[in-house]
């Protein structure tokens, strides 16, 4: 198929090399110069794995180009992908939604035969009813609308779009049906993947249901961090005893600092909003829950690291502060506890040294508040304590950091914020590890 993807962010660029992998044609539409002269150089604006792998397979042969010119879009393409962003409104609420209406607004009009639009963009429940009267209002007649949400792991995204664990669709119309299982043909046809067809209006809910839920397991978890502080418990314990229920599974039960990104907390928020809106009381009372136990997690592991360094305030200590990104896996700092985290520790007064394998370049743009190394070794040099705040394999379990970075660090005190390592390798090393939610683990005598 000759498809169109308009928008190619986070969201819009991985799906459009993956679109290319399935044997699509595909056009890229994306309104920021310098971002488009990037991806048609076969490279990613940020670090997805394997995205630049798929640019830089597809961009020269020409399946896949990026333009700037939406009208070369609409002539080109049979169904068109609406893959903007949806940013939080100035109040911090609900949905900015200027993107997505703007993007249907001039591409309809383009439009001079029947076609698929399909919005991917994460909108407010009854966004799609006033897409379709756009598309009614300005597009001639045989344009379907099909709500396909995405499901994406930043980090992840190319992978979890070659490979979902289902694929939803809201459709209008028999033909858009046919359309949405005609682009997805290759990876229907192995069988092993669900496509959940439904109306529009659920297949919003869908997504913001599924965001929710994931974001209520990671406040949970953290939750009984808390309770497993307080009663001297291990939460890792707790997470992986209750895990093993297949009711619960253990995706997502790892203790941390909460969840971060361009996703989670504005979805939450936006939904959150929105029900209220509606009425939805006891829905909204769960989630502004949820919420208020994630923006706890940063004030819980403050609280850590000046246990770590003798509980006599953080003053003048100097920190290896080793991740910047939300997660591992990408390079995007968008609301990260991270750095949420390096801010209040500078607050404290103590002298956070930040080190990320990726998210240097963002975090420095973005946060130019912030001290960086580009070395880990720079980070360690003479630190006080180590803190680690982003979960990279280059940090976590299976190592050989608690070794090497004994030799540098002033202290071998370690902070793990996101219980990601193996306390034992460090502490045969010689530090003493703070986890949250976990017994203090120190070196025997």
């Amino acid at each position: 198929m000759r498809i169109s993807v308009i928008g190619c962010g986070h969201l819009g660029a991985p799906h459009a090399a993956a679109m290319a992998e399935l044997g699509h044609e595909v056009i890229g539409v994306e309104l920021n110069p310098a971002t488009c002269r990037v991806l048609q150089s076969g490279r990613g604006p940020f670090f997805e794995k394997g995205l630049d792998d798929l640019l830089q397979k597809y961009v020269p042969t020409g399946r896949l180009r990026f333009t700037g010119d939406l009208m070369e879009a609409a002539e080109f393409a049979d169904l068109h992908f609406i893959a903007v962003g949806t940013p939080l409104r100035e109040d911090g609420r609900g949905y900015d939604m200027e993107q997505v209406f703007g993007a249907v607004s001039a591409l309809a009009p383009l439009l001079t035969r029947p076609c698929t639009i399909v919005g991917k963009s994460t909108v407010t429940v009854g966004t799609v009813a006033r897409v379709q009267e756009i598309i009614a209002d300005r597009a001639v007649d045989g344009v379907d609308l099909v709500w396909n949400p995405e499901f994406l792991r930043e980090g992840h995204a190319v992978e979890d779009t070659l490979h979902p664990d289902r694929i939803v669709a809201g459709v209008s119309s028999a033909e858009a049906q046919k359309a949405i299982e005609a682009v997805y043909a290759p990876i229907l046809g192995r069988g092993d993947v669900e496509l959940i067809v439904t109306e529009p209006a659920t297949a919003e809910v869908i997504k913001s249901a599924a965001n929710s839920f994931l974001a209520t397991k990671i406040s949970f978890i953290n939750a009984m961090a808390e309770v497993c502080a307080l009663a001297g418990a291990d939460v890792k314990t707790v997470a992986h005893a209750i895990g093993v229920d297949h009711r619960i599974g253990h995706a997502g039960m790892r203790p941390g600092i909460g969840y971060g990104g361009g996703c989670l907390p504005k979805d939450l928020r936006a939904f959150t909003h929105r029900l209220d809106e509606i009425g939805a009381t006891n829905a909204v009372a769960l989630l502004q829950a949820v919420e208020g136990v994630n923006r706890g997690r940063v004030d819980a592991a403050v609280e850590l690291v000046k246990e770590a360094v003798g509980g006599s305030g953080l003053a003048g200590v100097r920190i290896a502060f080793l991740g910047a990104a939300f997660k591992a896996g990408t390079s995007d700092v968008r609301n990260s506890p991270a750095l949420e985290l390096a801010r209040r520790l500078v607050q404290a007064g103590a002298r956070p040294v930040v080190h990320d394998p990726e998210a240097m370049e963002t975090a420095r743009r973005l946060h130019p508040e912030h001290t960086y190394a580009d070395t880990l070794a720079e980070a360690l040099d003479g630190a006080d304590v180590t803190v680690l705040a982003t979960e990279w394999p280059q940090f976590g379990e299976d190592t050989e950091l608690p070794a090497s970075a004994a030799r540098t660090v002033a202290a071998r005190r370690l902070v793990d914020v996101r219980t990601c390592v193996d306390p034992r390798d460090w502490v045969t090393a010689g530090w003493t590890v703070w986890q949250l939610g976990r017994p203090v683990r120190s070196p025997q005598p």
